[in-house]
C-alpha cells in the first residue's frame, strides 16, 4: 500500500480510503490511485480487488428465516443452495449467505437492511429466498439497480427477475390425481399465503376443483407453515369436521408427513381412510410407509437456474432478464392407493401446460 501511495503522490491513509470506498476522495485522485494499483497488480484485500477489477466475484444470498419461515434445515433450501453454489462456483464466484430472522425493513441504515449488507460487502448480485412478497426491502434492491433474482418470489425490474417451479400446475396435478381415484371431498394444507409458493399452490388447488365441478369448501382449506407439526395440527382439525375429507393435498412433503401421522393417531388407515399427496419430493418421501405420492420439483435445478440467470445479468447488463418457471412432475406412490387403471401405466405424470398455470399464478417464498 505504501508503494501505491508513493507512486500516486498521496498519503497511505488516502489509498486506504480509496480501497474502502469512502466518498470524500476526489474522482481524479481515486482514478489515479486505482490506476497505480492496477499497474502494480496490487489488491491487498477483497475490498481492494473489488475496486480494481470492478467486481467482487461475490453473490449475496438473503435467506429470511423469521417467524413462520423455513430455516436452513429445511430440505427445500438445502437443495436450492446446493444448486446455487454449484452454478455460481463453476463461473468463479463465491456465495455470501445473509441468513436473518429479522425483516430487512428498517431503512438503508438499519442493521438488517438487505441493501446495506449488499453495499457493505460489495456483492455483484443478490439472490432472495424465503422473503415475503410485501417486504419493502425488495423494492429498494430493485431501485438500487443491483442485479437481483428471487427464488419463489416474483420480482421485476431493469436488473431483476425470478425463478420458480410451476406451483399452480403442480397443485392442479395433485387434485386431478385424487379426483381420478374417486375422491370428491378433497382438502388442502396450504403454505403461508404471504409466500408465493403457498399462495400459488392454493390458486392451483381451487382452480382444479372448479375445473372438475367440485365446490370449494372453506373448512377444507387449512394453513400450515411448511413443517410437520403444522400438517399434523391441520389434519386433526380436518378430521374433526362433521364431514371430514377423504383426501388431503399438503403443499409441502413435511406437512404431508404430519397429515399421515395425525391420521394414524386417529386410528385411520393411509390410504384406505385418507389419501395424502405432498409437494417437493424430498428424500424422505420415498422412504415412508406408505411411500408418499408427491409433486416433484427440481430443487437443485432451481438453484442452478437462479445462478445462471443472475450471472447473465451481471455479465451482460444490457440484456433484459426473463423470468423462468420450471416444470414439475407427479410422482405416484402408495399414499393414495393408486392403481394403474386410474393413473395410466407410468407412475410419473408430467405437469399441465405451463402457460395456463403461469396465467393463474399470483403475483408477488419455501417451496
Amino acid at each position: 500500500m505504501r508503494e501505491v501511495a508513493e507512486r500516486s503522490g498521496v498519503s497511505v491513509s488516502t489509498v486506504s480510503r480509496v480501497f474502502n470506498g469512502y466518498d470524500d476522495v476526489s474522482a481524479a485522485t481515486r482514478e489515479r490511485v486505482l490506476a497505480t494499483a492496477r499497474s502494480l497488480d496490487y489488491a491487498p484485500s477483497a475490498a481492494a480487488r473489488t475496486l480494481v477489477r470492478r467486481r467482487s466475484q461475490l453473490i449475496g444470498v438473503v435467506l429470511f428465516t423469521g417467524h413462520e419461515h423455513p430455516d436452513l434445515g429445511h430440505p427445500f433450501f438445502q437443495d436450492v443452495l446446493v444448486g446455487l453454489k454449484h452454478g455460481i462456483g463453476s463461473r468463479g464466484y463465491d456465495v455470501l449467505l445473509f441468513a436473518t430472522e429479522q425483516p430487512g425493513s428498517n431503512g438503508d441504515d438499519g442493521a438488517h437492511s438487505y441493501l446495506r449488507r449488499a453495499r457493505h460487502h460489495h456483492v455483484d448480485g443478490i439472490v432472495l429466498m424465503g422473503v415475503d412478497r410485501a417486504d419493502p426491502e425488495v423494492a429498494k434492491l430493485v431501485e438500487a439497480g443491483i442485479p437481483l433474482i428471487g427464488v419463489d418470489l416474483d420480482v421485476a425490474g431493469a436488473r431483476a427477475t425470478h425463478v420458480s417451479s410451476d406451483n399452480v400446475g403442480g397443485a392442479r396435478l395433485a387434485v386431478r390425481h385424487l379426483h381420478g381415484l374417486g375422491h370428491r371431498r378433497i382438502a388442502t394444507i396450504a403454505g403461508p399465503q404471504d409466500h408465493k409458493p403457498g399462495a400459488d399452490r392454493m390458486v392451483g388447488f381451487r382452480a382444479e376443483l372448479q375445473a372438475l365441478g367440485i365446490e370449494s369448501r372453506p373448512e377444507y382449506e387449512q394453513i400450515g407453515d411448511w413443517y410437520t407439526e403444522s400438517g399434523e395440527r391441520a389434519t386433526r382439525a380436518l378430521l374433526a369436521l362433521p364431514e371430514p375429507p377423504t383426501a388431503v393435498f399438503a403443499a409441502a412433503d413435511l406437512m404431508a408427513v404430519g397429515a399421515m401421522k395425525a391420521a394414524r393417531d386417529a386410528g385411520l388407515d393411509v390410504p384406505g381412510d385418507l389419501a395424502v399427496v405432498g409437494f417437493d419430493d424430498i428424500q424422505l418421501a420415498s422412504l415412508l410407509d406408505p411411500a408418499l405420492t408427491t409433486i416433484h420439483q427440481d430443487k437443485i435445478g432451481l438453484g442452478r437456474a437462479a445462478a445462471r440467470a443472475l450471472l447473465e445479468q451481471i455479465e451482460n447488463p444490457e440484456l433484459s432478464p426473463a423470468a423462468l418457471t420450471l416444470p414439475v412432475e407427479l410422482i405416484v406412490r402408495a399414499s393414495c392407493g393408486w392403481t394403474k387403471e386410474a393413473v395410466g401405466a407410468s407412475t410419473i405424470t408430467r405437469g399441465p401446460i405451463a402457460e395456463s398455470s403461469k396465467a393463474e399464478s399470483s403475483q408477488g417464498g419455501e417451496g
